[in-house]
């Protein structure tokens, strides 16, 4: 007789010894406020949330270690010592020489574009993202997106739908010129396109043809070790390494790296911009004084780098990361069992929802995303956000809308904040939406902000 398989589930890596009390609101209560609030859930109270998965940027729950290192602040205006253990466990666990921190992703965004793009260069990337394009047109550069086309299609299930298309690229580089291209952008794992993972062939792959063509790689490794998972999981050679391992190895590929801590590093605050090239961190070093604050605290408090290297160290542990992963799993399964139209294959932050196949009847222009965001708001005191037209923005040149192939509303989950019964009650709550789709008639936006207007943009019922 063969032998019958055991199941073996996994659990969370750590118990619980605090918890915040949620304030539990009627339906009424929901619909005003997110009248009040312009159909944008950007815009709602915290207060006024039940389940909140708005980003998991900031959003994560710190450990004891964390919280016990925050006491150890080293609050010196220059040296602070928590700058130099931060340096030293991003040197040890990703690779890079050298470190400059900011308070957060967009800040090293910012001192990137303005150290290394001029007027009329070209960036390319494996799909957009809002504060990355943006500050690369403010500096005056172009993004030009080239990853693989699996990446715009939310059944396909190809599973490293965050690599770059090298084809796409060459035609980049023939067109315009090696010269003109800076460096090109690689995010892992890929925030629009559902939480997709790169390949570790592909960035193998991307490094022989950059070193070739004198092109740098600057890394948006604000999700790294999720990827790494995906690498552990799926790829071909990859199963018996740690996780740890894995990150290094990507972040070896390539020259630089901007970080929002507030995701992978498990806290609330805080970035960095890291470089392996002495002069362009000496002319990074030099613009964050003006831009964040001294360059060994970047707009930090010593507190917060010190939380940061506690949790960069707790980010790469496989136990960690089975867990983070294996809550989005689950609530994507959850999803699938009821026949919701989500992105495939299931990414590492969140459940994308295919507003597209969701909302059949409403076009890109009645922002169904967006209101299909809001309805979930109003059944279940769930927020969530868009990640499609409204995200997508204008062209700067034309003024007209980009209109993505991708039409997303991200449920987004925190690390280490709630419970598998959450991800049942979300589940639910969509199901519930999805069943009396057809009574959502969309929106029309009223107010636009000039920039990043996903943020703080209002809307109408139609």
């Amino acid at each position: 007789m063969e032998k019958q398989k055991i199941k073996h589930s996994w659990a969370e890596p750590y118990k619980i010894k605090m918890v915040e009390l949620l304030k539990m609101t009627t339906l009424a209560q929901r619909k005003k406020a997110i009248a009040a609030a312009g159909y944008n859930t950007f815009l709602l109270k915290s207060e006024d949330v039940y389940i909140d998965l708005l980003t998991d940027s900031g959003t994560s729950a710190m450990s004891d270690r964390q919280w016990s290192g925050m006491m150890l602040g080293d609050e010196a205006y220059a040296g602070s010592a928590n700058f130099y253990h931060l340096e030293e466990t991003v040197r040890d666990v990703y690779g890079y020489k050298y470190v400059i921190p900011t308070h957060q992703g967009r800040g090293a965004e910012n001192i990137l574009s303005k150290t290394m793009i001029k007027k009329g260069d070209i960036i390319p990337g494996n799909m957009y993202f809002t504060t990355t394009r943006l500050h690369q047109e403010l500096a005056g550069g172009q993004f030009h997106d080239v990853i693989i086309d699996e990446a715009h299609d939310a059944e396909n299930q190809h599973p490293f739908k965050g690599n770059v298309d090298l084809n796409k690229l060459d035609v980049l580089v023939k067109k315009y010129g090696a010269d003109k291209i800076p460096y090109i952008c690689v995010a892992v794992t890929v925030n629009m396109a559902g939480g997709q993972p790169v390949a570790m062939q592909n960035m193998k792959d991307l490094r022989k043809y950059t070193k070739k063509h004198g092109i740098k790689i600057i890394l948006d490794m604000t999700r790294v070790a999720e990827n790494a998972f995906f690498i552990q999981q799926k790829e071909e050679g990859y199963a018996k390494h740690s996780i740890r391992s894995i990150v290094k190895e990507i972040c070896s590929y390539t020259d630089g790296a901007t970080m929002s801590a507030k995701k992978d590093a498990l806290v609330n605050i805080g970035g960095f911009l890291a470089l392996n090239d002495k002069d362009a961190y000496e002319e990074a070093s030099n613009l964050v004084v003006v831009y964040e604050g001294l360059h060994t605290y970047g707009g930090l408090a010593g507190r917060d780098m010190e939380a940061m290297a506690i949790g960069i160290e707790e980010s790469v542990s496989d136990a960690h990361m089975k867990a983070r992963i294996g809550q989005v799993i689950y609530l994507g399964e959850q999803l699938r069992n009821f026949g919701i139209p989500i992105t495939e294959p299931i990414g590492g932050h969140g459940i994308f929802l295919d507003a597209k196949r969701f909302l059949p009847h409403l076009d890109q222009d009645k922002f169904p995303a967006q209101a299909l965001a809001a309805e979930l708001y109003i059944d279940s005191g769930v927020r969530s956000m868009e990640r499609g037209v409204v995200s997508a923005g204008r062209n700067p040149k034309t003024g007209k809308n980009y209109y993505p192939k991708l039409e997303l509303v991200r449920l987004t989950i925190p690390r280490r904040v709630y419970t598998q019964a959450h991800m049942d009650v979300i589940a639910e709550s969509v199901e519930n939406v999805f069943v009396h789709r057809n009574k959502i008639k969309g929106l029309k936006m009223i107010h636009e902000p000039k920039y990043l207007r996903f943020f703080q943009a209002r809307f109408a019922k139609l």
